[in-house]
């Protein structure tokens, strides 16, 4: 599982990418796509075509972080919540883990959290 501190969030790009895009690729498309920073701190997300690879992207402060993964069989699902307009959708980094293991979170129930009033 992914733990990462509140401040640090995760966007997921709901159109596929090329997956040979490595650091220099993956941070223009952080610009041109996405409309972000990409040294903001922040991982940037994104899937193939088939849905088999995932490639992240975050800045740590001295230079661009890539990490990767290949499914042996299999896609990896996101809940759909991205409309036509939208160009990616924000995840919490549990959620982000679910993904990368595999978990299909299509029908998958949130429960509510308590949190302080302000």
């Amino acid at each position: 599982m992914l733990t990462l501190p509140s401040a640090v969030k995760v966007y997921v790009a709901t159109d596929p990418i090329d997956c040979r895009k490595s650091f220099d690729g993956l941070s223009t498309a952080v610009g041109a796509v996405l409309g972000a920073d990409p040294t903001s701190g922040h991982l940037f997300v994104f899937f193939n075509r088939r849905g088999n690879q995932c490639r992240i992207l975050f800045w740590d402060r001295t230079g661009y972080c890539v990490l990767a993964k290949r499914l042996a069989r299999g896609s990896f699902h996101l809940a759909a919540r991205a409309t036509a307009q939208t160009h990616h959708i924000e995840v919490e980094a549990a959620e982000l883990s679910l993904v990368l293991e595999g978990f299909d979170l299509e029908n998958a129930k949130k429960r509510l959290r308590w949190r302080k009033a302000a």
